[in-house]
């Protein structure tokens, strides 16, 4: 009867353990990793698209909906030189941007001029580059390539676009 007993305790505070993980975070870094996984062809559905609170996916009969991070904001900047399209809400599967496998020197600051970005990166496939800024902010965004330089601002509240295509290198 004992062995039971201690059995039994053992189980209890194996559930209190698992109950006691951070699924926010958890589900945070899924969904990043969801995203950037879109981004990169690593999975591919027939839509997956982005607004300041959700991610849908679209494959088939199927609609799958998932929360975005509360404290960051998914922004997807394609710059360009000659061709760009109107975008608001990035289409992970379907946005092209001019610029592609380019490497991107990204400098961001807030409004109180603390440095939020600062470094190069590479555009993917479709010409875009992913970012994650905090929410609920506005920004100051440069960019430069090819000692071309486009500047714009950037804002992360609730209906502002996901997708940023008007930023043209002159």
């Amino acid at each position: 009867m004992k062995i039971k007993s201690v059995l039994f305790n053992i189980i209890a505070f194996l559930f209190v353990l698992v109950g006691c993980t951070n699924d926010t975070e958890q589900s945070k870094e899924d969904i990043k990793s969801m995203i950037q996984d879109y981004s990169t062809d690593q999975l591919t559905a027939s839509s997956a698209s982005v607004n300041a609170t959700q991610l849908t996916v679209e494959d088939e009969d199927k609609v799958d909906i998932y929360p975005m991070p509360e404290d960051e904001f998914f922004v997807s900047i394609a710059p360009y030189v000659n061709e760009t399209h109107p975008c608001t809400f990035h289409s992970l599967t379907g946005c092209q941007g001019e610029l592609v496998k380019k490497p991107f020197d990204i400098y961001i600051e807030d409004m109180d001029g603390n440095v939020v970005f600062d470094d190069t990166v590479e555009s993917f496939d479709n010409g875009f580059v992913d970012l994650w800024l905090p929410r609920d902010q506005e920004f100051n965004a440069t960019i430069t390539y090819d000692n071309k330089q486009a500047t714009s601002t950037i804002s992360t509240f609730e209906n502002d676009p996901t997708c940023i295509t008007t930023m043209r290198l002159m």
